[in-house]
């Protein structure tokens, strides 16, 4: 990481999202996966969950953002995690998931559930250092029949 880089990094703040993000959550979103959410999804996320919403801003510009929603039995549910291309690498998506994490744990939830893409690398190695555990696979998850992992986290104080 270069001078320049660092400065940028540690000037980069993790912080709730509010609704006036929800075009640079969905253009990161549209630049970071091949079947992105629609935006109305995004919006729904936040307007029902907005305290498991949070953006990674740095030079007042969102570059990454993490979205939670509660599963029916009450664990949490890593919905949505992603930061723009040039933004990656530098820790961001590490402090997002701190920061969901840590809003669920608050809130008393213990188990944290997610699905990824088997062939997304990079999020898989990011989750398995955090210590999500695959738990099944979920075949023909995404748009074109690919499946995805279902991974899971004790959360615990």
């Amino acid at each position: 990481m270069t001078e320049a880089q660092r400065r940028e990094y540690e000037g980069c703040l993790i912080r709730h999202a509010r609704k006036s993000d929800l075009r640079e959550v969905y253009l990161i979103e549209i630049k970071s996966f091949p079947y992105p959410y629609p935006v109305e999804s995004l919006a729904t996320l936040l307007l029902l969950f907005p305290k498991y919403f949070f953006v990674a801003e740095c030079s007042s510009r969102v570059v990454g953002y993490v979205a939670g929603a509660l599963n029916k039995d009450g664990s949490g549910h890593i919905m949505s995690i992603a930061v723009l291309p040039a933004y990656r690498g530098r820790g961001l998506g590490s402090r997002l998931m701190d920061a969901i994490e840590n809003a669920f744990r608050k809130d008393g939830i213990s188990r944290v559930y997610l699905e990824v893409s088997q062939n997304n690398k990079v999020a898989l190695n990011l989750y398995r250092k955090r210590r999500f555990k695959v738990i099944s696979v979920r075949t023909g998850y995404y748009p074109d029949g690919s499946d995805a992992y279902i991974m899971f986290k004790e959360i615990r104080d």
